[in-house]
């Protein structure tokens, strides 16, 4: 058992010093070779907090080496049908933390499509065990599923699955931190956007904390959603919010933007200029996204006027100037935003859209960085802002 015995210490102190799966599988995987295992694949695999992905697996081939699967949520009534035929359901179904099934007889076969695929690719032999998680966290993430399997004539003896059950705890330990570490950069992200969590996780938790950094503003919003929301069944209004902020999001994202706040029915996003990105690519980006969010929601709403159901309209206004990034809010509830005159000027902005006719407005500052045609629709005085604000629209 010194090999063993070995092999968890070393397992143990990848983790702790990389953060990236990898070196543990594939430590672990050279290590049950070097223990005269008879290894042929190894699988990983634990569920995520990821609005897109149902779970995460590390598969390792001997002579393929290591890949990474996701699976997604699929949505319909047959979501679930992969899992119901997965070895880690017939664990959980029948309440057994490991189960041994010997492929060369056929076993289980029948029943699990990955066993019969195995089976077929050569594997004699498969064994599952599954290290379950405590604490709150695990009724998202209950536990990770550590499967191996050979291909030798005859299968895994006794012996080499009692050396492979003593090592489950600490891969199953390894995995939990590595999953922990990808949680909470991953909600992190979800929740306020990939730039702004790798701040947060970089230590800037305190309130007060940020810095100054020039901009362009987005700010989209849907017209007439109120006096909507008013007369449609909630979840139909939700569903339709849905789709036009996944419309902006997407769009935002592809021009290197970051959703920072959803704001009722509309959001607020930003792109930075920095030493990397100019404040006149800043803006063209942004226009770009404000254009591609505002043709998306046509085809929405071409969609939505074939199928008999409301439309929804969407403003969307863009500005320049400087901002603070950081955390506002209170000491134990914070909100990493921007704020500043810039904000609030496209804020108010966006309440002359109507007025003035136009699902697109730009500041004068942005126009003039955009690269882009423009023509004037005059000077206003906006509520709470000094002086007046020229407002453009594209020529």
């Amino acid at each position: 058992m010194a090999g063993v015995d070995q092999l968890i210490r070393d397992l143990l102190e990848t983790a702790t010093r990389s953060d990236d799966p990898a070196d543990l599988i594939n430590l672990a995987c050279a290590g049950m070779l070097d223990l005269g295992l008879p290894l042929w694949r190894l699988s990983v695999g634990i569920q995520t907090i990821d609005p897109t992905i149902r779970a995460v697996s590390y598969v390792w081939l001997r002579n393929e080496g290591l890949s990474r699967l996701t699976t997604p949520y699929v949505l319909g009534p047959d979501n679930d049908e992969p899992y119901l035929r997965s070895p880690i359901y017939a664990l959980v179904r029948d309440e057994q933390t490991q189960r041994h099934w010997r492929l060369d007889r056929g076993e289980g076969c029948a029943d699990i499509p990955l066993l019969d695929e195995l089976r077929a690719e050569g594997a004699t032999s498969y064994f599952m065990h599954i290290v379950r998680f405590g604490g709150e966290i695990a009724a998202a993430v209950p536990g990770v599923a550590i499967a191996i399997a050979t291909d030798r004539p005859g299968g895994f003896t006794e012996g080499d699955l009692a050396s492979c059950i003593t090592l489950m705890p600490a891969v199953g330990l390894a995995s939990y931190r590595y999953m922990l570490a990808r949680v909470s950069s991953a909600i992190l992200g979800v929740y306020l956007g990939e730039r702004t969590a790798r701040r947060v996780l970089a230590g800037e938790v305190r309130r007060g904390t940020g810095r100054a950094i020039e901009a362009a503003i987005l700010l989209a919003d849907l017209r007439g959603f109120t006096s909507l929301a008013g007369r449609e069944p909630p979840a139909r209004v939700v569903a339709w919010l849905d789709q036009h902020l996944e419309a902006v999001g997407e769009a935002v994202a592809a021009q290197d933007g970051e959703v920072l706040k959803f704001l009722g029915d509309g959001l607020l996003a930003v792109f930075p200029a920095d030493e990397t990105v100019t404040s006149d690519e800043a803006c063209r980006r942004a226009l770009t996204a404000a254009e591609q969010a505002l043709a998306a929601t046509t085809a929405l709403n071409a969609d939505r006027r074939d199928k008999g159901e409301p439309e929804l309209a969407m403003d969307v206004v863009l500005h320049y100037g400087e901002v603070v990034y950081g955390n506002v809010g209170a000491a134990r509830r914070l909100d990493f935003t921007v704020i500043g005159p810039t904000v609030n000027e496209a804020s108010r902005i966006e309440a002359l859209c109507a007025e003035l006719g136009q699902h697109l407005l730009l500041s004068a500052p942005f126009a003039t960085r955009c690269g882009r045609a423009t023509t004037s629709l005059g000077r206003f005085v906006l509520r709470g802002c000094p002086g007046e604000t020229e407002v453009v629209a594209l020529a």
